[in-house]
């Protein structure tokens, strides 16, 4: 049985099995939700998880070094975990990134349509910058909101090239023609 979840995504809840063990969707929702209870886990990272008979596979970006480790220290101590491969990229440390970060942030969560996001606990629109590239990564509630924030990301100045968005629609409207 193979599960995979994207833990920016939101997704929650798991039962486990009366028998006490685990199944790969049991342990890839508590994993899921341990990392986006990790309380250094920002918008700035983008952590997917794969689940396949007990093996977890962590990939996607982080922004310090020390939470690739965290994370992985993380995926193994939850139950029913029997080995982790840690695929996570580590952002470079550059204040230049740092400053884009801040200035996309600041332009996608301030426009009046995505503002209400910003207001989670763990706003679910993730930006990732390597070296002045920027991915949207994380999910939005329609087509009109994920149009709007990669203009907003692409208007935020000082990026190397076009900003990718990635962002997944939770409620694609129904076109009708």
């Amino acid at each position: 049985m193979m599960a995979a979840v994207l833990a920016g995504a939101g997704i929650a809840g798991a039962a486990n099995t009366a028998a006490g063990t685990s199944t790969d969707a049991d342990i890839a929702a508590k994993l899921g939700h341990e990392i986006r209870m990790y309380s250094r886990y920002t918008i700035w990272d983008n952590v997917n998880l794969h689940v396949s008979n007990g093996a977890v596979e962590l990939t996607g970006a982080v922004s310090q070094p020390f939470k690739k480790n965290d994370l992985g220290r993380i995926a193994r101590d939850v139950p029913g975990v029997r080995s982790v491969t840690n695929d996570l990229k580590v952002l470079p440390l550059s204040p230049m990134d740092d400053r884009l970060r801040l200035q996309v942030a600041r332009a996608i969560y301030g426009d009046r349509s995505l503002s209400r996001y910003a207001y989670q606990a763990l706003p679910p629109i993730h930006i990732i910058v390597d070296n002045g590239h920027v991915t949207l990564e994380g999910v939005v509630n329609n087509a009109m909101e994920k149009q709007i924030a990669g203009m907003r990301a692409s208007a935020a100045g000082l990026s190397f090239g076009p900003v990718v968005n990635n962002l997944r629609v939770e409620n694609p409207g129904s076109r009708k023609g």
